[in-house]
């Protein structure tokens, strides 16, 4: 596309479709994000979330029986198997087969952002743990095996910076909103049954995964625009104003 037809293609573009708009929304949402994740590390060290996570946790269990979860047998199981979509093993090897696949492809671009994305956020995870060092939930029993400290929620993190960011990559693959708006809601929707289960099983405060859903997402976003900012200009305008 010669810059004739592009600056003409551009004049008939709505903002909401602008490259810029995209960027200052992407923005907007990660600073929203990193805000509200400090605001709950900052009730949560000030002991005003204890009444609010207690009464979570306490509701998801039989209520003569802390020990027991609500619902069927077969839900625990469920669960157990959700929460392992969010554990180190299956993203890290998730991770190193699609950066694998993006080198091979020559989207080196995008391997580069998935491993910054997951990386980086699993390295500023352990490091929030470390310094705010919650210890678990001791009101109902671990249904799970669990070691490191609780906030924020590790697997609420790590499962929206992974998922997310694959689901915008995978997203842009396609022309049809309908399946990017799939696509998406898929990866949205596996980062809050991750997040849900960890609740669920008693291994996380309610807090704890809405911090690691916060801070993951803006990771994500931080990493997605830190990308998009290091892209060829060129390739930038034919990509965003082409896509529809």
């Amino acid at each position: 596309m010669d810059l004739k037809s592009l600056s003409t293609l551009r004049r008939y573009t709505p903002a909401w479709r602008m490259p810029e708009f995209s960027t200052l929304v992407a923005f907007l949402l990660a600073s929203g994000m990193a805000f509200a994740f400090t605001q709950i590390a900052d009730e949560m060290a000030e002991g005003q979330t204890r009444a609010f996570d207690e009464s979570i946790l306490l509701a998801l269990r039989q209520a003569d029986d802390p020990a027991r979860p609500i619902g069927p047998w077969w839900l625990e199981a469920a669960m157990i198997d959700v929460t392992s979509l969010g554990g180190w093993t299956v993203l890290a090897l998730l991770t190193t087969l699609v950066v694998v696949y993006l080198f091979i492809t020559a989207r080196t671009g995008a391997a580069w952002l998935v491993l910054a994305s997951v990386a980086g956020g699993s390295v500023l995870s352990s490091v929030l743990k470390m310094g705010f060092a919650r210890p678990r939930p001791e009101l109902v029993d671990h249904l799970v095996n669990v070691s490191s400290a609780s906030f924020p929620s590790g697997h609420a993190m790590l499962s929206a910076a992974t998922y997310l960011t694959l689901g915008v990559l995978l997203a842009r693959t396609e022309k049809r909103r309908s399946v990017r708006g799939f696509i998406f809601g898929v990866a949205v929707a596996l980062t809050l049954i991750i997040g849900v289960s960890r609740v669920y099983l008693g291994v996380h405060y309610p807090t704890d995964v809405l911090a690691g859903w916060c801070l993951g997402a803006s990771w994500a976003l931080v990493c997605w625009l830190v990308a998009r900012w290091l892209r060829p200009k060129g390739a930038e305008r034919d990509e965003d104003v082409t896509s529809g």
